[in-house]
């Protein structure tokens, strides 16, 4: 009997495997699906606060301009959703516009913790001894600092954008990596498309905190460090409002945090006038509470001064409280010529241009309107910033980019010296209020195109500019 030394051959049936470019793609989806999720969670937390705040807002101040007040969950929901807008556009670009967007994004987030860092300092260094009144400095520090969270982003992400774009340039550029990419055929615009897409982006994150929670933040945070400090905490001091049609002077000493939920004011005169401008009546009363059902304004520990043409005017004290029916005065009417026009957003100033139409005499609407215009203009800073950094930050010379660093701070310098010069103009009425917002903005996006239109031609200005100054 012989056997066959020869092992017998098993069939293996090889495992089907999935094409590398549906690897590639599977990978890639992975990232905005994340993002997706995680702005789904964001949207599930903050939109119903943001539902509940509207409805708080349009009680107490039922004059507001609702139609403003009810975009504000829906603007909110569409920024938690932004981070995942980017990573769509990631995972749908190219390999090199890929490796500059993670190049970039990396130094973004260290010059903007850098930058985030050093403000936080100073700003504790600032207010550190109004938070130590507090029971608890810690809660009191998260708290402050939590609620002014949308205000900093607006204020630092035109500045991390810059940094964090001359930079990454740079160190493109110094490897000859930005001439590699250049030598495969694509174009300076083509290459820096993902900063001009994160430019972008950022514009869209700042216009939408500008709507409303970056001004109010502000604000907000005035308000608690004033009870951090022991102070009795106003929403507006010494505020005038002329009730033209029935010939009313108010002048409101302070206005407590709960006024619109028939809190008192406090220190409140009343003058009436006459059809010819002279005095019939001035009251006077320490506390005035509007009651909502009723309509009625009550006066504690009033004294009421009655004038008559060549008589003596007479006084009269009352022991008890004064009711005034029928005055259609109310607290949000009195408070919003004494409302901060930086410390409102879009709705708010909407609610107040509305109200004050016709009081031009009293209260001008120049700085409101000013304001108005900014909170769209402002945005546009962070798009403004890239087409000024991008064109110097890129070099091939062996010198480096020293030139063109400076060029762009100083140029990114004179754009936030032009927008606080304008505004000033604006809310002082020399400028109208859409040129004071949007000039500075014009002005250096030209400057911006006009730079990359020279970087295109291998004729970058630093170079110019150091010919001229070697030359004298």
């Amino acid at each position: 009997m012989t056997t066959d030394s020869t092992p017998a051959k098993v069939a293996v049936h090889p495992r089907p495997s999935v094409p590398s470019t549906s690897r590639e793609l599977l990978r890639r989806l992975l990232l905005p699906l994340a993002l997706a999720v995680l702005g789904a969670v964001l949207v599930a937390g903050l939109v119903p606060r943001e539902n509940r705040a509207v409805e708080a807002q349009l009680l107490g101040f039922p004059d507001s301009d609702a139609t403003a007040h009810h975009a504000r969950p829906w603007i909110l929901g569409v920024l938690c959703f932004l981070p995942m807008l980017a990573g769509v556009g990631y995972a749908l670009s190219g390999t090199i516009t890929r490796y500059l967007a993670r190049q970039f994004c990396t130094i973004f987030a260290i010059c903007f913790g850098a930058l985030f860092v050093i403000w936080l300092l100073i700003d504790l260094q600032n207010n550190l001894s109004d938070m130590r009144g507090s029971k608890s400095l810690l809660a009191t520090m998260g708290v402050f600092y939590g609620t002014r969270l949308p205000s900093i982003l607006l204020l630092l992400l035109p500045y991390a954008l810059l940094l964090s774009l001359l930079y990454c340039l740079g160190k493109l550029s110094k490897s000859r990596e930005i001439l590699a990419m250049i030598q495969t055929g694509r174009a300076l615009p083509r290459i820096a498309s993902p900063l001009i897409a994160a430019g972008l982006l950022c514009t869209l994150l700042c216009a939408g905190l500008n709507f409303h929670w970056a001004p109010v933040a502000e604000g907000t945070g005035d308000e608690i460090l004033q009870k951090a400090k022991g102070s009795p905490v106003t929403e507006a001091t010494d505020v005038l409002f002329r009730n033209a049609e029935h010939r009313r002077l108010w002048m409101v000493g302070s206005f407590p945090p709960d006024y619109e939920k028939d809190a008192p004011l406090r220190n409140v005169e009343v003058t009436t006038s006459g059809d010819d401008g002279t005095l019939i009546s001035r009251l006077a009363a320490k506390e005035a509470r509007w009651d909502r059902k009723s309509r009625t304004w009550t006066f504690e520990d009033a004294t009421t001064v009655y004038f008559t043409p060549d008589m003596p005017p007479e006084y009269e004290t009352s022991g008890s409280s004064v009711v005034k029916e029928g005055w259609p005065e109310t607290p949000w009417q009195l408070i919003k010529p004494g409302l901060s026009a930086p410390f409102l957003g879009i709705p708010d100033l909407n609610g107040w241009l509305q109200s004050n139409t016709g009081n031009e005499t009293m209260i001008s609407p120049a700085p409101y309107l000013t304001q108005w215009h900014y909170r769209w203009a402002q945005p546009a800073i962070c798009l403004v910033t890239v087409l000024l950094a991008a064109p110097l930050g890129i070099h091939f010379s062996r010198r480096g980019s020293t030139g063109g660093v400076a060029v762009a701070v100083l140029l990114s310098g004179g754009l936030m010296f032009l927008t606080t010069i304008s505004l000033s103009l604006g809310e002082a009425g020399y400028l109208s209020p859409a040129l004071s917002a949007w000039l500075p903005n014009l002005v250096f996006a030209l400057i911006g195109v006009y730079l990359f239109q020279r970087r295109i031609a291998g004729r970058p200005i630093y170079q110019t500019l150091r010919r001229v100054f070697h030359d004298e």
